[in-house]
């Protein structure tokens, strides 16, 4: 599948079995609400106490601060969770952590932070550094600047800030 856009809305085209790029998804939209996240469990004991909070409420269930059950997805490959994004809405972080406090994140501003944020808010989600900052905001300095992540459904991305 390939997803596209060109500044006004998302496309996506999917190869047929002649070779041929045809037009299966004509207005990609992220939906505002989900019950979906993506996150690397493991370093759980890292990330700053907000993200924690988030995490621990979409854990908790209706019991939560979300009031709500989520599933948790994690591919490890931040393409393929940002097209779940894109295909059924979902949240995908990948925040700072405590074990590099100098080192702002681990995803690339210019190749995966940029080209991302770009697709998700043109289909009406968020893309952020934090849950406030607009990834699409951020100055570049440097070719292979790190950032953290927040992105995906523009509600529970708001959520992500207010932890």
């Amino acid at each position: 599948m390939l997803v596209l856009t060109v500044g006004a809305g998302v496309v996506g085209f999917t190869l047929d079995h002649q070779g041929l790029w045809r037009l299966t998804h004509p207005d990609i939209r992220i939906p505002a609400d989900t019950k979906e996240f993506a996150i690397n469990m493991s370093n759980r004991r890292h990330w700053a106490e907000g993200v924690q909070r988030y995490i621990d409420g979409c854990l908790s269930g209706v019991e939560g601060a979300q009031g709500k059950n989520f599933n948790m997805r994690w591919v490890a490959a931040m393409v393929a969770d940002v097209h779940r994004v894109l295909m059924r809405g979902g949240v995908f972080l990948y925040p700072w952590d405590k074990r590099e406090p100098n080192k702002p994140g681990k995803l690339r501003l210019m190749y995966e932070g940029n080209p991302m944020a770009l697709l998700v808010e043109q289909a009406g989600g968020k893309a952020t550094t934090d849950g406030v900052q607009r990834i699409l905001d951020v100055e570049p300095t440097d070719l292979h600047q790190r950032i953290p992540i927040a992105l995906g459904s523009a509600n529970e991305i708001d959520q992500v800030a207010a932890a």
